[in-house]
């Protein structure tokens, strides 16, 4: 056993894995974390002042890629790797700047349950924003057509990734409530989480708050989550559902 926990600790490796827990506290001589991929988990210790110096704020969820070596607890028949450096990796630094928005807009209040309003029972102008391109527009405007035929429909059709379509999709915000819409859908089918990222926009997210009428978003896939579904009034877990939540069955207005 000493032969081989002396050969496992002689290597210094790389890995690369996603934080699933975290134990910064302050005080603490170490930061402890696991990482996880699709198979396994590895705890993971890192010295405090290790982690001070190569600058990195960890978060659960984060990607990272570390160097260092296994420490092979024999008594206990555990192992841990112990962290020489670590760095975020790919989406990790998008998935931490993504999460540090989100907690400075929820101690701002903007997520808070008793913020979001009522969608009107039988709205009569209800404003889409979404890209003029591709299927998720035809989808609401069939949605709508069928189960509220009697709305009227204003579209603002803006770009809904790449740089300008935070920006975009705050003017057409606006453009749609000017005109008279009574609550806003705000819509774009599934993507990476990159392809997502003008969702999590800070201005994009101040303007939902701060919309005059209801939003109601319908972005990408069930499992996405985007701030923009944090601060709207409703999230709807794709661009039809988010259509099929503003607008009454057929059968209830027809009675």
């Amino acid at each position: 056993m000493g032969l081989a926990k002396g050969a496992l600790e002689s290597i210094v490796v790389r890995l690369v894995g996603e934080v699933s827990e975290l134990n910064d506290k302050p005080g603490y001589k170490a930061v402890y974390f696991t990482v996880k991929d699709e198979k396994a988990s590895l705890p993971c210790m890192m010295w405090m002042s290790r982690y001070q110096a190569a600058g990195v704020q960890l978060a659960v969820g984060a990607l990272v890629e570390m160097t260092g070596r296994f420490s092979l607890y024999a008594a206990k028949g555990r192992m841990n790797f112990d962290v020489f450096s670590v760095t975020l990796a790919g989406e990790g630094q998008l998935r931490l700047q993504v999460a540090n928005l989100a907690r400075e807009l929820e101690a701002m209040g903007l997520m808070a349950p008793e913020r979001k309003r009522p969608l009107p029972a039988y709205p009569q102008v209800i404003g889409i924003v979404t890209s003029p391109r591709g299927s998720v527009i035809h989808d609401m405007l069939r949605t709508l057509r069928r189960r509220y035929p009697l709305a009227k429909v204003l579209f603002a059709g803006v770009p809904v990734d790449g740089p300008g379509a935070a920006d975009a999709m705050v003017d057409g915000l606006a453009k749609v409530v000017f005109a008279g819409a009574e609550m806003v859908l705000l819509g774009r089918g599934g993507g990476s989480f990159e392809d997502l990222m003008p969702f999590n926009d800070r201005r994009l997210a101040r303007t939902i708050a701060a919309c005059p009428v209801p939003v109601v978003t319908g972005i990408g896939h069930e499992t996405d989550t985007t701030i923009a579904d944090m601060v709207s009034d409703v999230r709807a877990s794709t661009p039809t559902a988010a259509a099929e939540a503003v607008a009454p069955a057929r059968e209830e207005t027809d009675g």
